[in-house]
């Protein structure tokens, strides 16, 4: 089915090249080439300047952004080539179909490997009743977590609670399991505490987003399935990520994001905030000029970074997708500079080695020139000292799952032309070549 697949793969990029040159000539091919890449070089610079500047430029830039694709859309109508256009770009989306099914990845190596796990007799959890919208409530967490022997900590204040105090003095009274219903800032905390003291930890997923717990491929539509984890649950091994000695599950992200969410205006008027702030960020008048490690690599004034308890998805910069899996023991990192116009449309080019940094270390070390720096750490904007140093703890974390839960996809693989052409000749030769994968 792959050797197959990935001939496919050949056979149909052929085609998306060939068919503008025999329905449309080689003249007029190059044509169109040359109006595609020009249009989106307009569009991404427009883009840029539109989020870069303010007043009547960035109208004008907007009104750029909209123009250039349906000038480009109207060129190829009046050359009455759309069509060709349409079946070449069909043929190439056909074509990168055929390569993910090639390159996907067999189940056995995107699943976390499941241990035996005993059921807790002191289990200890903290639920936050205003995470989520209130879904402690609405779900009746706490009734039915006490039901099943677990002793309940709520959030409900009015002065605030130390949840790593809270934490360390359950474990101190016996607690054989630490647990949280909330948001993914409180469950590194305690995570952090369970890891140390050699504990199962317990994802409920109570909070808004719960990006920690989706990759664990639990339900987040159901945060009371997570309470089966306590009668019949398997162990996961998980990867526990260290920022300046603090723990985080998900992300720490510098720069341009951490920045805006600093501001107080942030939460009332997103948009408006993020409109108004940009262009002295990204022109370097405000916030501080960074200087990112990451492993043997040094990135020079990137305007955000993003460092990952394990990698994202190959396309995603932004740490919005899922990982599929979380025990390889390596950090991902992304550094994205883009100061300029010029910087911006670079990003259109294959490599985008010089404005965009996408690599896994086991260290990222991010200095700048102010003793501290904002950074959101799980969605929580904090004040940090620089340098300000991530690392990876492998294995760390003991995280207690339900046996049957809905699980997480397969991730989606990136084209790679060297496996293609391995997977398109054959086991034989795949089998002799040395990156080959068979």
């Amino acid at each position: 089915m792959r050797r197959w697949s990935a001939r496919a793969t050949f056979v149909l990029v052929g085609c998306a090249v060939l068919v503008p040159v025999l329905f449309a000539g080689l003249l007029a091919t190059a044509g169109l080439v040359m109006v595609g890449i020009g249009g989106a070089v307009v569009t991404v610079a427009a883009l840029y300047w539109f989020l870069s500047r303010r007043g009547l430029l960035r109208a004008a830039a907007a009104v750029v952004a909209v123009a250039a694709p349906i000038v480009v859309f109207i060129l190829f109508v009046r050359a009455q080539l759309l069509w060709v256009v349409l079946l070449s770009c069909g043929l190439a989306a056909l074509a990168l179909v055929c390569a993910r099914i090639t390159l996907r990845e067999d189940d056995r190596d995107t699943r976390m490997p499941e241990y035996p796990a005993s059921r807790p007799s002191r289990p200890f959890l903290i639920m936050n009743p205003h995470s989520g919208g209130g879904k402690v409530a609405r779900f009746d967490l706490r009734r039915r977590a006490e039901e099943l022997g677990a002793e309940v900590l709520m959030l409900e204040g009015p002065e605030p609670i130390d949840v790593v105090a809270a934490a360390r003095d359950a474990v101190a009274r016996g607690a054989d399991l630490l647990g949280v219903a909330g948001g993914d800032g409180t469950q590194a905390l305690v995570a952090g505490v369970a890891a140390e003291s050699g504990v199962p930890f317990l994802v409920i997923s109570a909070g808004t987003r719960n990006h920690f717990a989706m990759d664990l491929g639990l339900d987040r539509d159901d945060p009371g399935a997570s309470l089966d984890a306590l009668t019949d649950g398997v162990e996961l091994r998980v990867d526990l990520g260290v920022i300046n000695g603090r723990p985080f599950v998900n992300n720490a992200s510098f720069g341009v994001y951490a920045e805006l969410v600093r501001s107080p205006a942030y939460r009332d008027d997103k948009t408006a905030t993020t409109l108004q702030t940009l262009p002295d960020l990204l022109a370097g008048q405000t916030g501080s000029r960074l200087v990112a490690h990451i492993g043997d690599t040094v990135v020079d004034g990137p305007q955000a970074v993003l460092v990952s308890n394990n990698p994202y998805g190959s396309g995603d910069l932004a740490g919005l997708s899922r990982r599929a899996r979380i025990d390889r023991g390596v950090l991902g990192a992304v550094a994205l500079s883009v100061a300029s116009t010029r910087q911006a449309i670079d990003l259109l080019r294959v490599g985008r080695f010089r404005q965009l940094v996408q690599q896994t270390t086991r260290e990222v070390v991010v200095d700048a020139d102010t003793r501290t720096i904002p950074v959101g750490v799980d969605g929580e904007s904090l004040l940090l000292t620089t340098p300000v140093r991530c690392t990876i703890r492998p294995g760390a974390l003991r995280v207690q799952v339900p046996r049957t839960r809905p699980g997480t996809p397969a991730p989606t693989p990136a084209v790679d032309w060297i496996r293609l052409r391995e997977r398109a000749r054959g086991p034989r030769y795949s089998a002799e070549s040395p990156s080959g994968t068979g």
